[in-house]
């Protein structure tokens, strides 16, 4: 039970992540909003990095999965929490709301650390 669960949780994060960096990459000025903090003018490239990191985060968690196992996908995701986290600090301190800081970026990285917990687990 807890095999299904652990490889389900990992998957659903990596194509959530892609998607994200899919949105980023196609409607970039909504994307930066649902972030939490609006793009100005001049942002498009970093927001196309932000796409690619993304995308690019995502992918490489799939590959861990498929081509090496639990042990590297959960240390990958141990790693990747931090980026959530650096979120998190990004939105409140550039304008973002509480809500968005913590209901979006901090669950998540409460969400990716529980399954990087699950993947140790299997």
């Amino acid at each position: 039970m807890l095999i299904p669960v652990a490889y389900g949780l990992a998957l659903a994060l990596d194509a959530f992540v892609i998607f994200i960096g899919m949105r980023f990459l196609l409607a970039p000025r909504a994307a930066a909003v649902g972030y939490g903090v609006a793009a100005g003018d001049g942002a498009d490239a970093y927001l196309a990095v932000k796409a690619l990191r993304d995308t690019t985060f995502g992918v490489l968690g799939l590959a861990l999965l498929a081509f090496v196992g639990a042990q590297a996908a959960a240390w990958f995701m141990l790693v990747v929490a931090l980026i959530p986290l650096g979120d998190t600090v990004i939105v409140l301190r550039h304008g973002g709301t509480r809500a968005t800081a913590f209901g979006i970026h901090f669950a998540t990285a409460v969400v990716v650390l529980v399954s990087a917990a699950l993947l140790f687990a299997v």
